[in-house]
């Protein structure tokens, strides 16, 4: 949804929408500088302008809190539920540990969750260590898109992979060569089981 936007502009959005999530109101003009460390106005109402003009968010002129997402945000942001490596599996944490404070909206999605990313073998796909990883829940994902899988018989163990299918095979490949695929082969395709598919991320900063 956000791919025609430059980072600092989807941060900007990203602010809009989780200040009118948290305070049911838009931010001032001010605060957004305020949050994103900016002295002056004038580098935010240029970009505010191209979101607007994007479709992004709408103003109300003569308002001190005009600059509004575009779209209702009801009910809650974004469940975080946990852990995701991007390396060898770890443990996902399947108990709630909080919410994050963004539209689904943002990533295309209706529903979605966030996991946080441990480890570096994503890092060639733009996903570090610390990133909150945003997944769609789908059972099917297609071959190369990145997916949220678990592994059975290893646990309750997940990671964040490029997902490939051959006829005979099911890969969950890194991007990052220092590190291995995992391929199943056979009955043990049957082993993983997606999650879902990777919509975004966000960092905290």
């Amino acid at each position: 949804m956000t791919s025609d936007l430059t980072p600092r502009q989807k941060s900007v959005l990203e602010y809009v929408i989780s200040f009118q999530q948290e305070h049911r109101m838009a931010p001032t003009v001010r605060e957004i500088c305020a949050h994103l460390g900016l002295s002056g106005p004038a580098g935010i109402h240029r970009i505010l302008n191209i979101l607007k003009d994007k479709g992004y968010i709408l103003a109300e002129p003569g308002k001190k809190r005009s600059w509004r997402f575009s779209k209702d945000i009801t009910g809650a942001g974004i469940p975080l539920i946990g852990t995701i490596a991007a390396g060898l599996p770890v443990e996902a944490i399947e108990n709630l540990e909080g919410e994050l404070a963004v539209s689904p909206m943002l990533f295309g999605a209706k529903r979605c969750f966030g996991l946080r990313v441990k480890g570096d073998s994503m890092i060639d796909a733009h996903i570090l260590d610390g990133d909150l990883a945003i997944i769609r829940p789908q059972k099917r994902v297609e071959s190369g898109e990145i997916a949220a899988v678990m592994v059975q018989d290893l646990l309750s163990e997940a990671t964040l992979k490029i997902l490939r299918r051959t006829r005979s095979a099911l890969t969950l490949e890194p991007a990052n060569p220092a590190y291995s695929p995992l391929v199943f082969k056979g009955p043990q395709r049957k082993q993983v089981v997606i999650l879902g598919k990777y919509m975004g991320l966000l960092r905290m900063v």
